[in-house]
């Protein structure tokens, strides 16, 4: 048995803010795995988040642990503009790499990470955890069951309210985001559109700037086709004022219905609703997950893998460039971005 599969894999996490911090205490609850160093341009968050975890070190330059011999992996929880920059150096210089969604400012950017990871053979996996969440994981594997039959369509909403000043947030501004509420929350949707459909050939929608005085879109709202004919109808905001997500998955004998995430979105629930042959109101099958969200624990689980077995890793760098290429395709049509 090689050492790789004996031994824990040795971590670094590159951002110390909200998502680094649950990226950390995600790692904490894996086995095989051991963080031996967090970096953040603030010295204080990366003291800060080091002290949590005895034994690890706290820098503010991630050339330093790219530079490690000790170190396997890299997990990447900073501003969007920064992802595949710090992405890209880790994979050429051999580091594993789970970087948080969306992966990158554009397609193109994923694109030149994935040619660094070709020659080294560095595995990048794209943070979309919300395919970890309880209820999605459930909804997989009863579509993987056959029970929905040949999919159909798909819908999906997700959105939230913002919050006073929101419109000044580094989210508001193109150049460390990218874009707006499309890039944030509606790549999640996207992501699982795929997941259960499969690619899209037709794209067509468009973003909008409806109530917040920023530069970047606050609405998205998506009309994406397979070649099969299968469409994915997705509706992204942060005007939703009363946090929301909902996902409806239509097979031609059977249906899923998901509401909530936990939290603030509300208690995650799912119901499967299975057609009779005789049609008329199909018996329902409603599950809830009041345990909570472990989807980061089971994503990085999910992420070490990748590594010990040599593994593509999904969502990986494929998907998520395609995910990027959809997001432009509406930003262009939209007149996006307005800098």
């Amino acid at each position: 048995m090689s050492d790789k599969l004996q031994n824990p894999l040795r971590l670094a996490i590159i951002g110390c803010g909200l998502i680094g911090k649950k990226r950390a205490a995600a790692l904490a609850k894996v086995a095989g795995a051991r963080l031996v160093a967090v970096c953040d341009v603030a010295a204080g968050r990366a003291a800060e988040l080091a002290a949590l975890y005895p034994g690890t070190e706290a820098v503010t330059d991630a050339s330093l642990l790219f530079a490690r011999a000790d170190l396997d992996a890299v997990i990447i929880a900073t501003l969007n503009g920064a992802l595949a920059p710090l992405a890209l150096a880790a994979v050429r210089a051999g580091k594993h790499v789970l970087v948080e969604k969306p992966g990158a400012l554009n397609a193109a950017e994923l694109r030149e990470v994935q040619a660094a990871a070709a020659k080294t053979d560095a595995k990048v996996r794209i943070g979309y955890n919300h395919r970890f969440h309880p209820a999605l994981l459930k909804a997989r594997e009863i579509f993987e069951s056959g029970a929905l039959g040949p999919m159909m369509f798909l819908r999906a909403r997700y959105g939230h309210g913002g919050r006073k000043g929101y419109d000044r947030e580094w989210r508001a501004d193109p150049k460390l985001s990218g874009g707006g509420e499309l890039i944030d929350q509606g790549v999640h949707l996207i992501d699982l559109a795929g997941w259960f459909l499969g690619d899209f050939d037709k794209i067509e929608g468009h973003a909008t700037t409806s109530f917040w005085d920023m530069k970047v879109d606050d609405n998205a709202f998506l009309s994406l086709r397979t070649a099969a004919g299968q469409t994915a109808w997705l509706h992204a905001s942060c005007t939703e004022w009363k946090n929301l997500f909902s996902l409806e998955i239509y097979g031609r004998v059977g249906k899923i219905a998901i509401d909530g995430l936990g939290g603030s979105y509300g208690p995650e629930k799912l119901v499967y609703y299975k057609m009779l042959p005789e049609m008329g109101p199909p018996p329902s099958f409603p599950e809830e997950f009041p345990a909570g969200d472990a989807s980061w624990a089971l994503e990085t689980e999910a992420f070490l893998a990748d590594i010990r077995l040599n593994r593509e890793p999904s969502p990986g760098l494929c998907e998520g460039i395609r995910t990027l290429e959809i997001v432009e395709a509406i930003y262009r049509r939209s007149g996006y971005p307005r800098l």
